[in-house]
């Protein structure tokens, strides 16, 4: 059987999405966002099928690696069937992969996709750089850390469904489960599948309600609205419901800071949403919760929360007093010059 044909491949760019991974004979799934490696991973596994439905595929870990699997899996099969070879754990890899990737990135046949699996950091560097200047794909899947990334997914799962969702209820999902994106990909995956017609923040509240009232979000929405009693009392029940006074303090820390850096623009011209990293609906909610607000209040409820973050971090003796101390410090503080 004649040898398979190779190809020189384009320049890669820097990073493409999960959802926009196409094959090619190697490509790299990079980023510590485990569930969008996960999903880059599957949709590459789906295109083979579709490509060839009795494709082989073989897995492989990089840390238990050694010298001429790759070459022998990917040898040309007697059948001619497709292969995929997925190497997971790159991270963690042995020299002897890195030396046959090498080799391997130089003659790459058409007729076999490689999909390595790098989970973040710098560990395998040489074989990550060998990947870059070979020109294959490269699958960006870094953690989703602001609030506004966050909403952008939870529409984009939406929108792959063919589903409206209100920004109202984007909010609502991101504020109650946007600290673990596994959770939250599986609430909108729940939501599309339970219920029909717009997704609305009623209906994210009948199915997350628990999670919303006792967040920290809503702990510190009284707070910042000047209702220390509201606040104390949300607060003491997402304590009694097992929320730890770190994230807590956290989301305090997370509204005031997103308040001062739009209260900053007030009165200036030039500054749009994209410059504040903010998705338009923080930067309404802010500009709302900034009524009775004056720059010393914040200056004095930023402080509280400074000091109460330090307390339930170890240098304090009774966490849940320190933020109930900050609550009460920031209700207090609205208002105040």
């Amino acid at each position: 059987m004649p040898p398979s044909k190779t190809r020189r491949p384009s320049p890669a760019p820097a990073g493409i999405a999960w959802d926009a991974a196409a094959l090619a004979p190697v490509v790299l799934v990079r980023g510590a966002e485990g569930l969008l490696a996960d999903r880059a991973v599957a949709r590459l596994l789906d295109l083979a099928r579709e490509v060839d439905e009795h494709v082989e595929v073989t897995r492989l870990e990089a840390a238990a690696y050694e010298t001429g699997q790759l070459e022998m899996i990917a040898s040309p099969s007697l059948f001619g069937e497709k292969r995929c070879i997925v190497i997971g754990g790159v991270e963690a890899c042995t020299d002897a992969l890195i030396d046959d990737v090498d080799a391997y990135l130089r003659h790459a046949p058409d007729d076999v996709w490689v999909v390595l699996r790098h989970n973040g950091g710098q560990r395998g560097k040489r074989l990550l750089d060998a990947v870059a200047r070979a020109g294959f794909p490269v699958v960006a899947c870094e953690p989703i850390k602001r609030d506004a990334d966050k909403a952008a997914f939870v529409s984009a799962e939406f929108a792959r469904a063919r589903r409206r969702v209100e920004p109202a209820a984007t909010q609502a999902l991101v504020q109650a489960l946007g600290s673990d994106l596994r959770e939250l990909g599986a609430a909108c995956s729940q939501l599309i599948a339970d219920t029909t017609g717009t997704v609305t923040a009623e209906v994210v509240g009948r199915y997350y309600g628990g999670r919303v009232e006792a967040s920290g979000f809503r702990v510190a929405d009284a707070a910042l609205s000047g209702n220390a009693g509201e606040a104390i009392a949300l607060l003491r029940h997402a304590v009694a419901t097992g929320a730890d006074p770190v994230p807590l303090v956290a989301a305090l820390a997370v509204k005031l800071r997103t308040m001062a850096k739009v209260d900053a623009t007030r009165g200036r011209s030039g500054h749009t949403v994209a410059e504040l990293g903010m998705a338009p609906w923080q930067v309404d909610q802010a500009r709302r919760a900034l009524a009775g607000w004056s720059p010393e209040g914040l200056a004095a409820a930023i402080t509280a929360v400074a000091a109460a973050d330090a307390e339930v971090k170890g240098l304090g003796r009774d966490p849940v007093y320190a933020v109930e101390r900050a609550v009460l410090r920031v209700a207090a503080s609205r208002g105040g010059r």
